[in-house]
């Protein structure tokens, strides 16, 4: 299967010219040769007028091979940076090649692209500046050891900010032009939680819309158990205190 980068860019209608955004799906992966040709396929077959871009994070699998075999658009990185390198790679590309927006899915196939169009409707009728991909914002959040973790980050979010966040863990978001010159320019600025509470403080509007997500079935997630604790534990030290010493714009 070969797919180069699709560009949708222009429209005609009733002798006016109007420009399509352009968007570019960025998806981080690591040792996930299981997943990547099928959400590649899912890309190009439901989100049409968004680009796509794997970030092969250092995989010691078949993920390099089966990405150049395909000709599945992507950059390879040396070593793996994990999450937070592997996307910020992402967004310099996106904001070198002047995207519009930028969309994070997980190259684990448990996103579905075509939801990406419903968060760019999101974004452009509210003027939000990151729009979160949420499984909680018209369902209930069910109760587990999980999502127990995902409570915590949201009672800080509530705490500090003042507004509901309520799937912050949420890897599907997307990020307008603002955000991504934001983004490229300050490196501790990573898509995690506690640098989207920075930004809400800093003058963003976030806001959520609901979308469904599949369950991992295949490759490797960056969390594991022991991580997913630590990684509760920092971004909830991150959002109450360290973030009052970084710098606003």
């Amino acid at each position: 299967m070969t797919r180069i980068l699709r560009y949708y860019r222009s429209m005609t209608k009733t002798s006016q010219q109007k420009t399509i955004p352009r968007v570019l799906a960025v998806i981080p992966c690591f040792n996930e040769q299981d997943s990547v040709v099928a959400l590649a396929q899912e890309l190009a077959d439901t989100a049409l007028t968004t680009d796509y871009l794997f970030i092969n994070d250092g995989s010691s699998d078949e993920t390099e091979h089966i990405l150049c075999q395909e000709g599945i658009p992507h950059l390879a990185l040396p070593c793996n940076l994990g999450l937070d390198g592997a996307f910020r790679t992402g967004v310099l590309y996106a904001k070198n090649h002047d995207y519009d927006y930028v969309v994070q899915i997980d190259g684990d196939g448990q996103h579905v692209p075509a939801f990406i169009d419903k968060l760019l409707e999101t974004s452009e009728k509210t003027k939000a500046d990151i729009v979160i991909g949420s499984r909680f914002a018209e369902k209930k959040k069910p109760f587990s050891a999980r999502m127990l973790g995902s409570a915590f980050i949201s009672a800080m979010i509530k705490i500090t900010t003042g507004k509901t966040i309520k799937d912050p863990t949420s890897g599907m978001r997307l990020y307008n032009k603002k955000s991504i010159d934001r983004m490229a320019r300050f490196q501790d600025l990573t898509p995690e939680p506690d640098s989207i509470v920075l930004l809400m403080r800093s003058g963003a509007k976030v806001c959520e819309t609901q979308v469904d997500m599949r369950e991992r079935e295949t490759g490797e997630s960056y969390l594991t158990i022991k991580r997913s604790i630590a990684y509760m534990l920092r971004v909830g030290v991150s959002i109450l205190f360290v973030q009052w010493f970084q710098k606003k714009e």
